[in-house]
């Protein structure tokens, strides 16, 4: 049975960790969730109020986490999911993160990433997406741009062994892509 990396930090979309987290046991696979540090994660949630220009955040559940960024072995890993949330404008600077998600990409396992996710990307992956296709959180599209991909602006967006998706409202469509290709 398939086991998987979900690579995030503090600030995390509670809906983006937790959907593929319990989706993942559910269907009988391992799943870990890595953090800078072993530690009980604040998550948020992100939510539309009538009159804002943008989403608002509000505090959410706790969550633990498994492993810390300096002990994964990705190569014990069939995929890898990004959540997003604002955790990947600050784990893309962890020194462990480029070699994490780059092996995902150099072995062509399955990645996830979904919502702000692509900003990991944009701090990691160099030449790795360039010329690839993939969706993000439209606010996003200059890190899609950023790292030579093409913006989609599909909900849910798979291109070879990556599939993207636009917000936490996508998640079924993106966990169901996912979950053929780790199957």
């Amino acid at each position: 049975m398939a086991k998987i990396l979900i690579l995030t930090g503090d600030a995390v979309e509670a809906l983006e960790v937790f959907y593929p987290y319990y989706r993942f046991l559910e269907a009988g696979m391992e799943a870990d969730i890595a953090s800078p540090s072993v530690k009980s994660l604040y998550t948020v949630n992100h939510d539309f109020i009538e009159g804002y220009e943008t989403f608002v955040e509000k505090p959410s559940y706790e969550l633990q986490s498994h492993i810390a960024f300096a002990d994964v072995r990705p190569e014990d890993y069939d995929g890898l999911i990004l959540p997003g949330g604002r955790a990947p404008e600050y784990i893309r600077m962890h020194e462990h993160t480029p070699a994490i998600v780059n092996h995902f990409l150099d072995e062509n396992k399955p990645v996830g990433a979904i919502c702000h996710a692509v900003q990991v990307f944009a701090a990691v992956a160099g030449e790795r997406l360039k010329g690839r296709e993939l969706t993000a959180y439209a606010a996003c599209k200059p890190e899609v741009e950023a790292v030579g991909a093409t913006f989609r602006s599909e909900k849910v967006y798979v291109d070879g062994n990556l599939v993207s998706g636009h917000a936490w409202d996508d998640l079924p469509g993106f966990m169901r892509e996912f979950m053929k290709l780790i199957q």
